[in-house]
């Protein structure tokens, strides 16, 4: 018997307001059929303008109490995952502290862009299995619309992206079988900084040469806006997410026929199918959520685990696997029995 971490209660929270690709095809020179076989998005979600990622955090954090029939008073401490902080500081998660009504217990943001939501339960679950708490809510929400070139200069980018949240409760639980109790098995984390310009937000920045964060010649080049060198995060994505999945898998024994669910990240439809072919995994054990989403980044494996278990994919004691991969570049892997 030892102690682990489990998955406690899940919740997600997408904002009403559908942008269907016809939508974007009136703001850029774009259409439904050209991003459709580029990247298998139908549509996404984006917020109202009165709309802050941290309010995105908050409903499924809501979703994920009640899933778990625990109180807010019950969290002993928030991560949170996002590239689309509320502000530049603090840190999104003290908002969502004060949101939930919870005070002095610790908050920590996590900056890990598309994989932020493995490294967030990983960094969650040591914290539980040294014995320090015994229940961490662990959110990734990301508000993308707001930060987005919406002409055809910025198309290639503003194409993919959504917004939304989603939400895990990470508890403390003692594993008599490890064969059968639920439990966050194993994971692989990596980070290949060289190739953080190739899929980067340059400006405002400290790195910048200007004194001051945001001058007009920065926001008339459009450096405040995402750039992204998509072949080389495709060829990169594809690589990187067969591999640290084949590492985690290998490590635990564990094989393709094993798994009972696959829950990738859902930046890129052809990455998850190219992966997908090159692991041999059949695509009915692959949940896929990008064609009513998009890429909601730190959010989108939470999501798409709500989702799995809302169309009764994924049921309890289902093995799942995850695989991710996105700026920095970073990628990781996780396996845990729901």
């Amino acid at each position: 018997m030892s102690l682990q971490s489990r998955m406690v209660g899940v919740g997600a929270f997408l904002p009403p307001g559908i942008v269907t690709n016809e939508d974007l095809g009136k703001l850029m020179e774009t259409s439904d059929e050209w991003i459709r076989q580029r990247t298998g998005i139908e549509e996404r979600r984006w917020v109202a303008p009165e709309v802050s990622t941290s309010d995105l955090a908050l409903e499924a954090s809501k979703g994920a109490l009640e899933d778990a029939g625990m109180k807010a008073e019950d969290i002993e401490m928030i991560i949170l995952a996002t590239l689309s902080p509320d502000h530049d500081f603090p840190g999104t998660a003290v908002f969502l502290q004060e949101k939930m009504g919870l005070a002095e217990i610790p908050t920590l943001d996590i900056r890990q862009q598309c994989t932020g939501f493995l490294y967030a339960i990983s960094v969650a679950d040591q914290y539980i299995r040294c014995g320090t708490y015994k229940n961490i809510l662990v959110v990734g929400a990301e508000v993308h619309s707001k930060g987005l070139d919406k002409t055809t200069k910025g198309r290639d980018v503003s194409v993919l992206f959504g917004d939304g949240a989603g939400a895990v409760i990470m508890s403390a639980t003692e594993v008599n079988d490890a064969t059968k109790d639920p439990h966050l098995i194993s994971s692989s984390l990596h980070t290949e900084g060289k190739y953080a310009k190739e899929l980067w937000l340059q400006a405002p920045g400290m790195a910048n040469v200007d004194t001051e964060r945001l001058t007009q010649a920065v926001m008339d080049e459009g450096l405040h806006y995402p750039q992204m060198n998509g072949k080389v995060v495709f060829v990169h994505a594809v690589k990187r997410m067969s591999q640290c999945l084949t590492k985690v898998l290998e490590n635990t024994n564990t094989s393709i026929d094993d798994v009972d669910v696959f829950l990738f990240h859902q930046a890129n439809l052809r990455i998850n199918q190219k992966v997908a072919d090159m692991m041999k995994i059949p695509s009915e054990k692959c949940f896929n959520t990008i064609q009513k989403y998009g890429n909601t980044t730190a959010a989108t494996i939470p999501i798409g685990m709500h989702d799995a278990i809302k169309a009764g994919v994924l049921k309890p004691g289902m093995l799942v696997a995850s695989a991710a991969f996105g700026s920095g570049f970073t990628w990781a892997a996780a396996l845990w029995r729901y």
